[in-house]
């Protein structure tokens, strides 16, 4: 019965990742032909199937022939690719994010920014932009900020006495209050004509300057932090025993929970640094993952990451294509995050 009962579930599994995999597949092709200017989807297929050509060299041996416009290209390859591109990364790095910081802190409501790594991340952009920086020094800005942030957080954590957990948790609370009173200040002195505006469109966060020179150095520091979530996912049940059983079967808590905090802080900053603040989505997708697939961490951070990017990547298509003008990511993942976080509260008994 018991083994009946674990097939059913590896088949559950298997079938609901399949299908989420196949969800972001369609939407990343949809992605490319919507816009301004719209490109058929096999137009899109092709284009991009070619440039894996020439990529590959396989172009010289089995030549494509074209049947599309350099219009049509340039739309798909360096305006649409790059951002759909990002839109997946970011999405699924704050799922991936904000699953291992419910699971390491054993709390529905822990997301990304728990440990204050937004309010640092707003706080650099923002003095970037006061100084007048390039938009690569802006990045750069947030990243530091964020893993400064976070750096902070773990020394009074450290420090102080009690439970380190919960010391976490508060020192997030307080680090991420000062830097967010920091951002305030320097919205306050800056000019409202030029830099006041800047700062806050950054804060509702969006994908709309993405180019692709910029996804190699995004890359990098999410799959630095993504690979050994994905790695160690299987330990995330593990710490759900609680402390001391969790030591019983020989698992270093500290250094696990050390590490697992380490990459989910690494993926925050990298998404937020490049995007700007986008909130729910490290927040609600992990909990509609674990209704879909159950708690088990080695199918639902998986989970998460799939929904998660094709979520992002939804949202930004709406918020490109909606009205005329660009509406920011952040107000729409809070206009559609928000009502189904009261839902999930209305339903915690079944849910969280």
């Amino acid at each position: 019965m018991a083994k009946a009962e674990k097939r059913r579930g590896r088949g559950r599994r298997a079938a609901v990742l399949l299908i989420s995999g196949a969800v972001l597949l369609v939407l990343f092709f949809i992605s490319h032909a919507i816009g301004r200017y719209a490109v058929p989807v096999l137009d899109v297929i092709r284009i991009l199937v070619r440039r894996l050509w020439v990529l590959t060299g396989l172009d010289r041996i089995w030549p494509m022939h074209v049947t599309w416009t350099w219009q049509m290209e340039n739309a798909v390859v360096n305006i649409r690719l790059p951002r759909v591109l990002m839109a997946c990364m970011v999405g699924c790095s704050l799922s991936a994010a904000g699953a291992t910081f419910q699971g390491v802190f054993q709390n529905p409501m822990a997301s990304p920014d728990i440990l204050g790594a937004s309010n640092g991340a707003a706080f650099g952009a923002a003095l970037a932009i006061l100084l007048g920086l390039s938009t690569q020094m802006i990045t750069a800005f947030a990243f530091i900020g964020s893993l400064t942030t976070v750096v902070l957080v773990f020394l009074i954590a450290r420090w102080a006495p009690g439970f380190r957990t919960v010391n976490l948790i508060l020192a997030g609370i307080m680090i991420g209050s000062l830097f967010s009173a920091g951002t305030s200040y320097l919205k306050l002195v800056a000019d409202p004509n030029n830099q006041l505006p800047a700062i806050t469109y950054w804060l509702m966060g969006s994908l709309s300057g993405v180019r692709l020179e910029h996804l190699l150095p995004a890359a990098i520091p999410m799959a630095a932090g993504l690979l050994p979530l994905l790695l160690l996912r299987w330990r995330l049940n593990l710490l759900s025993l609680g402390e001391s059983e969790a030591r019983a079967l020989g698992v270093h808590t500290d250094l696990l929970r050390g590490a697992l905090i380490l990459c989910a802080t690494l993926i925050t900053a990298a998404s937020i640094s490049v995007s700007g603040v986008i909130g729910w989505v490290g927040l609600v997708i992990p909990h509609l993952s674990r209704k879909l697939i159950g708690s088990d961490h080695r199918g639902l951070l998986p989970c998460s990451m799939l929904i998660g990017s094709a979520f992002l990547l939804f949202v930004d298509d709406v918020s490109r294509d909606l009205l005329a003008t660009e509406i920011p990511i952040g107000i729409l993942t809070a206009v559609i995050g928000a009502p189904f976080f009261i839902f999930l509260l209305l339903r915690k008994e079944k849910t969280l």
